[in-house]
């Protein structure tokens, strides 16, 4: 495992980190669920990425249980808070943001998170008292670092600009060779401004695996025919064209030595700007095959002309 120094910060994660919200919140079986943390850590990733809304708590909880007496400076804890956890408490509002964080140590059974993340942006609370909130999480050594989802680059700039509060130092979006959308102006602003990335769907949705092939049914058990995810699921990327141009890029992952699923996340981490790719899994086996991706020297060529398969159908 290869790690890498997560923005500005005096933290370091590994290249892989590891997703909770479809392992922990429910969709797996929670002795499979703390497995795969095990798995995790065991494989050389420090870096665990939660939520508050995954399971409404649940996701927090199962972890809390997987990591209880393990060394507290064995692995870097990240969650976040924005999305309803009832019909009043959402966003981030000071209250929300004071209320929010102790409620997810407690799921965790920790003092402090390594990272705390604004889930999106929230266009109902003044941006400054949510700095300002975020801001007094930090000095109370609940937080050690600041860190934002799928946030708007305008108004990443505005949070920046801010005098006299916690900068961020990560930002979270949806990347792959599948969705490119955060290279056009959030990743300069944050490659400017002392952000790294950590990245969610890196394997887009589980289409980059190669799992859905063209013309055939879906999976009986893969995310795409699950009833739970099918809001989520982008069944664009299901179309003949894309699962065809996936497909193309087999030989590539050949030549490179890798399986597909780790070819597409080598992809991801070519990028500097990224400090991790989050993976989530159901079995501890799929940790193990996916984790091969960090720290492979892939020859340039071979992403250039995966960019341009894919790049004609999306």
């Amino acid at each position: 495992m290869k790690f890498r120094k997560l923005g500005d910060s005096d933290i370091t994660v590994s290249e892989i980190a590891f997703g909770s919200w479809l392992t922990t919140s429910g969709g797996v079986e929670k002795q499979t669920a703390i497995a795969c943390v095990h798995r995790a850590l065991d494989r050389g990733i420090t870096l665990i990425d939660t939520a508050n809304v995954y399971g409404r708590g649940a996701a927090e909880t199962v972890l809390g249980e997987a990591l209880a007496g393990l060394p507290r400076d064995s692995y870097v804890l990240a969650t976040k808070l924005y999305f309803p956890m009832s019909d009043t408490d959402r966003g981030l509002s000071r209250a929300q943001v004071h209320k929010q964080i102790d409620a997810s140590l407690a799921r965790l059974r920790v003092d402090h998170v390594d990272l705390y993340q604004c889930h999106r942006y929230d266009a109902d609370a003044p941006l400054e008292e949510t700095m300002e909130a975020l801001t007094e999480i930090v000095k109370a050594g609940k937080a050690r670092t600041l860190g934002f989802s799928e946030w708007p680059a305008d108004r990443i700039a505005a949070a920046l600009a801010l005098p006299g509060v916690t900068k961020f130092v990560s930002s979270q979006p949806q990347y792959s060779l599948l969705h490119r959308d955060p290279e056009r102006e959030v990743m300069p602003l944050c490659a400017r401004s002392g952000i790294s990335q950590i990245v969610w769907s890196p394997l887009g949705q589980g289409v980059l695996t190669g799992k859905y092939a063209p013309g055939a049914n879906v999976p009986s058990d893969s995310r795409a025919a699950s009833e739970a995810m099918n809001g989520a699921f982008r069944k664009q990327w299901l179309e003949p064209p894309v699962l065809e141009a996936v497909q193309a890029l087999k030989p590539l992952a050949q030549q490179a030595g890798l399986t597909l699923a780790q070819f597409a996340i080598a992809w991801v981490l070519r990028e500097a700007n990224v400090a991790s790719a989050i993976i989530g899994a159901s079995r501890p086996d799929q940790i193990d095959e996916n984790i091969k991706a960090s720290g492979h020297d892939v020859p340039p060529g071979l992403f250039v002309e995966a960019e341009r398969i894919i790049g004609r159908v999306v």
